[in-house]
């Protein structure tokens, strides 16, 4: 049992041939997709690609990078996707401040995160959760405005082994993907040494950050089973271990039942 619990099979690059790299994933094992939207568009294909098989879900949000694109009702009919019996989480919300760090523009990004943050507790749902270069005032608007379900997903976590408990405490998990097997990736190695078994998540974040050794390449669900070989051998557990209880972990996370 294997849930990848971050792809973007509805992005531009995997989404014309999205049945291909489902089946390619399926047939390496993988029994479980959360597949994640990042703007309007993206989530009602994420909901589109869920509907299509059995053990596929949606989540849908608008990512902190997309704000700048979304129209005035983009959020209102966001909320209405949260309706579809598919949708299992709201994401990926958060912060980026990598690409832009003009202050105002942070500001829409606070807004917008506690908004998706909001909507999550209203329809009594997970989040997922982006953050790069923002780790501090992420976890601040996490601590202040708590998703009352306490569940949700540090995405591709890239803290510091130090924060794992700060993170943890407010309910989250935390998942890793393919930067965990680059060997320059000392940070992400140690916190998959460290982390709480039953808090850790496994994805791809396909198309983007293939895992050692197909680094540069265009990455697929199915790559999720170099992330979870890679931390069995940090952990020094067996590959089915990890498979089996980070697809424990995501089914709760994820309020899900086990097919």
């Amino acid at each position: 049992m294997i849930f990848n619990t971050h792809t973007h099979l509805n992005s531009d690059q995997l989404y014309p041939n999205y049945k291909y790299f489902l089946q390619n994933a399926i047939d390496s094992k993988v029994t479980y997709f959360m597949v994640v939207g990042y703007d309007l568009e993206s989530s009602l294909k994420a909901i589109e690609i869920a509907n299509s098989s059995d053990g596929v879900y949606a989540a849908v949000g608008i990512h902190p990078s997309e704000l700048k694109s979304m129209k005035d009702d983009d959020l209102l009919k966001i909320e209405e996707l949260l309706k579809n019996e598919k949708v299992k989480a709201i994401g990926e919300i958060g912060l980026d401040y990598y690409w832009d760090k003009d202050e105002e523009y942070i500001k829409v990004q606070k807004e917008y995160f506690i908004k998706q943050i909001e909507l999550a507790n209203k329809y009594k749902l997970p989040i997922i959760i982006h953050c790069r270069d923002a780790i501090s005032d992420c976890y601040k608007i996490i601590k202040e405005n708590k998703n009352k379900l306490h569940k949700g997903i540090m995405h591709c976590y890239a803290g510091s082994v130090e924060m794992i408990k700060d993170f943890t405490n407010l309910g989250l998990s935390i998942s890793l993907g393919g930067s965990v097997t680059f060997k320059n990736a000392k940070t992400p190695k140690e916190v998959a040494k460290v982390i709480d078994i039953n808090k850790l998540l496994v994805e791809t974040d396909d198309p983007y950050l293939a895992p050692h050794p197909l680094r540069g390449t265009l990455n697929e669900p199915k790559n999720v089973t170099l992330v979870i070989q890679e931390i069995a051998n940090l952990r020094n557990m067996t590959y089915d271990e990890v498979a089996k209880t980070t697809c424990k972990n995501a089914l709760e996370v994820f309020n899900l039942c086990e097919k």
